[in-house]
């Protein structure tokens, strides 16, 4: 089931690429990985980090980011701006549109949590809302922040080289290939939920934007201002998306000092022991995106280095951390504010559906 997107030639003049990856698009996503259990390698060790991390005032969050649904425009910005200033534009959004917003979305829902009803005449519960918003990104997004830019960085300049050799045509069939095609003049976005639907763009373009919390079908909003706007994966070199072991390696919290030390492969090797202590060389083989001889390769040299130690059980492997190892990522992955002791996960699914085109995507 695909969603058709209808442009126009004023669409394609006023289609733009964003400078990078929303914070607040990809904080929605990632509530909703929270709540999904697909591509595992990618996000298995963060969901489990970001979890012990939230508070019990997330739950009202992740309510109204479910899994398998839409989310309410009101707590996504998508302008180019700091996640400070995002959410001071949230939080100033208008009485009357915060009403309709969230009537439209509990249209939309198979369940709606009955305090939810509260939020547009309750200014308390809101900017509540709000804040637990920016503790959230705090905890689940900032510490990753620097390594999704990174990655975004590079894809841009993949994307502005389509852009100039092909035109915006050549940069839509480009986006995602497997879940995005364009056949002139409509591109056709496979739907995560088997929905179907014509979306016009009306004169307005399209904004893209990248995202690593979404690496396969994209997310649609038609009814966004000033323009609609559309996710699509980072990409990785020549393929259409990252891999599972680098979106991994952007979620690990494994900082550019250990893999300078180390090497970024051996650093996620030792990141992943540390977050399986007991892994078999075939489990941290699939943990970290690499062959199993690769895998067993690396072990041996940390566990050489006195940073892992190995037991048998009968003719398996089992991999665990010493404590030098842990006090060597301790240290290197220690987040300012934080003890020591803590550090996020190494071996990481996003969420995220296309609404119908009477409302957004």
């Amino acid at each position: 089931m695909v969603y058709r997107i209808h442009f126009t030639a004023e669409d394609i003049a006023r289609t733009r690429l964003a400078t990078g990856p929303s914070p607040l698009v990809e904080l929605a996503l990632a509530l909703r990985a929270l709540q999904d259990a697909s591509h595992p390698v990618r996000f298995d060790a963060w969901r489990r980090h970001a979890r012990t991390r939230l508070g019990p005032r997330a739950r009202r969050l992740l309510e109204l980011n479910p899994a398998a649904g839409w989310s309410p425009d009101i707590f996504i910005s998508v302008e180019p701006a700091s996640p400070q200033d995002a959410l001071e534009a949230v939080r100033a959004a208008p009485a009357g549109y915060l009403r309709e917003d969230l009537a439209g979305w509990a249209r939309l829902q198979r369940r709606v949590p009955s305090w939810t009803s509260r939020i547009a005449e309750e200014p308390a519960l809101f900017q509540g809302l709000v804040d637990t918003l920016a503790d959230v990104h705090a905890e689940v997004i900032a510490p990753y922040w620097p390594h999704i830019e990174q990655l975004a960085h590079a894809d841009r300049g993949v994307r502005l080289r389509h852009l100039a050799d092909h035109g915006v045509e050549g940069l839509l069939s480009r986006l995602s290939p497997r879940h995005l095609r364009w056949r002139a003049p409509v591109l056709e976005a496979t739907s995560a939920l088997g929905h179907s639907g014509d979306i016009r763009l009306d004169g307005r373009g399209l904004l893209l934007i990248p995202s690593l919390f979404r690496p396969s079908h994209s997310v649609v909003n038609a009814w966004a201002e000033p323009q609609p706007w559309l996710t699509f994966p980072l990409h990785d070199g020549d393929r259409p998306a990252l891999s599972p072991a680098r979106t991994a390696a952007a979620l690990s919290g494994v900082p550019h000092s250990l893999s300078a030390l180390l090497g970024r492969t051996r650093a996620n090797v030792l990141a992943a022991i540390a977050d399986h202590p007991g892994c078999t060389t075939t489990e941290l083989a699939v943990r970290t995106g690499v062959a199993p001889a690769s895998a067993s390769e690396h072990a041996t040299v940390l566990r050489t280095a006195g940073l892992t130690a190995v037991a048998r059980h009968h003719n398996t492997a089992l991999h665990t951390l010493t404590p030098a190892g842990r006090s060597l990522l301790d240290a290197s992955t220690a987040v300012p504010g934080r003890s020591p002791g803590w550090a996020p996960g190494a071996t990481p699914r996003p969420g995220g559906a296309v609404r119908p085109p009477s409302r957004r995507s």
